[in-house]
């Protein structure tokens, strides 16, 4: 093991580097994504309701491999030309958004609607109640949830080795292939993922207990 990583250290790095890069991407844009689907499945008009849950059932039900082959080939055939590591990062991200949504949908729903009832009387509009009101307490009380969301994003950030987007199992693919060392080579893969999740997991169980 200590050899595949002095040997190949450079290419563990930038393996490295580009999971790291595609995991923050996904996570920024994921949260965004799936807390406008949470909103769209709490609000009182229908037709928002039925877009949210849509939405969320269909990218949470499709595997992440099918989304993120479907944008590595569907989408540079017939829109735009993009790579492997943009493809598998929109995957990444829809596929997350749809989980984060039900996860923060919970979270709105888990507030006492006087809550609602109470910012609306003093004068705040439905959107000021929700973002300066309901979405505060929501994301304290789903803090644990996300954070369980947060690193299965990191490990399924794995997904870009199909579409060679050079994160770090496109690299152990390539180290195991060329050195048929497989079972180091992926030992290497297993504890440099280890050091990318572990800090999360942590500091996701100090931010709840912060928090919460």
């Amino acid at each position: 093991m200590i050899n595949i990583i002095t040997s190949h250290w450079s290419e563990l790095l930038t393996g490295f580097g580009w999971t790291i890069f595609s995991s923050v991407l996904a996570l920024l844009f994921s949260l965004v994504i799936g807390s406008i689907f949470a909103i769209l499945e709490v609000l009182p008009n229908k037709i928002a309701r039925t877009i949210g849950k849509i939405y969320v059932e269909v990218f949470r039900n499709i595997p992440l491999l099918v989304i993120t082959m479907f944008f590595y080939i569907a989408i540079p055939m017939y829109i735009v030309k993009i790579n492997g590591f943009v493809a598998g990062t929109i995957g990444l991200t829809i596929y997350t958004s749809a989980f984060i949504a039900e996860t923060v949908r919970s979270g709105i729903q888990s507030i006492d609607k006087g809550q609602m009832e109470g910012a609306r009387s003093t004068g705040m509009t439905y959107w000021q109640s929700m973002r300066y009101i309901i979405l505060p307490q929501a994301f304290k009380i789903v803090i644990p949830p996300l954070g369980n969301q947060f690193v299965n994003l990191v490990k399924n950030s794995s997904v870009l080795a199909f579409v060679a987007g050079f994160d770090l199992m496109y690299q152990g693919n390539a180290i195991a292939s060329t050195t048929f060392d497989t079972i180091n080579s992926y030992l290497v893969v297993g504890l440099l993922y280890l050091i990318i999740t572990l800090p999360l997991s942590y500091y996701m169980q100090y931010l709840e207990k912060r928090l919460v």
